[in-house]
């Protein structure tokens, strides 16, 4: 784990908590926190897509892109990417994403369930994450090596009924 990504996860969800916004960590680093050993590339988040604005005065200078409207070939979504100090921040609305299903070849809606998420005490921060098996099912829409890494890891993960690093 790189030695920037933990200062940086403490001042996001800070910031997160002190404006009392839902939040839910998701993507390589939810897996890697279920155990997939492939590196962290960035910290991906969602939050209801009407508290971006609560956030921005904070972290407006630190944003390389949005809040806007955001489409790959993956993701259509709202997005504000932030890099502070070197470390990445996917920042997603969580209500009015779509994921792509390449296996079917069709959009999703795939809204974010506050309701149901784990609470996993890391570096002194209790973080809402996705669970393991809400991020497998969106892992297995999506086609990579680091998605099949992430699926390896998070089945183990489940089938063995591991505990969260």
């Amino acid at each position: 784990m790189s030695s920037k990504l933990l200062p940086v996860l403490h001042w996001i969800i800070n910031i997160l908590e002190e404006h009392e916004i839902q939040y839910s960590i998701s993507g390589g680093f939810a897996a890697h926190l279920y155990g997939s050993p492939r590196p962290i590339n960035d910290i991906d988040l969602d939050i209801p897509e009407d508290d971006f604005d609560k956030i921005y005065g904070e972290v407006k200078d630190f944003i390389i892109f949005g809040p806007a409207n955001y489409k790959d070939a993956r993701w259509d979504l709202k997005l504000m990417t932030l890099n502070y100090h070197g470390q990445e921040i996917d920042i997603s609305g969580a209500f009015e994403q779509k994921i792509h299903d390449d296996n079917q070849q069709k959009w999703l809606h795939d809204p974010t369930d506050f309701t149901d998420l784990n609470t996993i005490p890391f570096d002194g921060l209790d973080l809402k994450v996705i669970t393991p098996e809400n991020l497998l099912a969106y892992k297995k829409l999506l086609i990579g090596d680091h998605q099949a890494i992430d699926i390896k890891a998070v089945e183990k993960f489940i089938s063995q009924k591991l505990e969260p690093r």
